[in-house]
């Protein structure tokens, strides 16, 4: 295997993670804001879902300035 074909599917591979880190980050949102604006969520869960979704923008950050350095380079 090349280097440059080793290269594409890093690529491939780091933007198939970044839109399935958005997606989760989008996701966990939603449930979050659903059960705010039904009023039976409690503020337990509530603030569990706002932490996994710090964790999955960071995530989604992170591997996206990967994805950029290494399309830079």
């Amino acid at each position: 295997m090349s280097g440059r074909t080793h290269v594409t599917g890093m690529t491939t591979f780091l933007t198939v993670l970044v839109v399935l880190a958005l997606l989760a980050t989008v996701g966990v949102l939603f449930a979050g804001l659903l059960g705010m604006v039904k009023g039976t969520q409690d503020s337990r869960r509530s603030n569990k879902l706002m932490q996994y979704r710090v964790a999955f923008q960071g995530v989604a950050v992170l591997l996206f300035v990967t994805l950029l350095y290494m399309l830079k380079g």
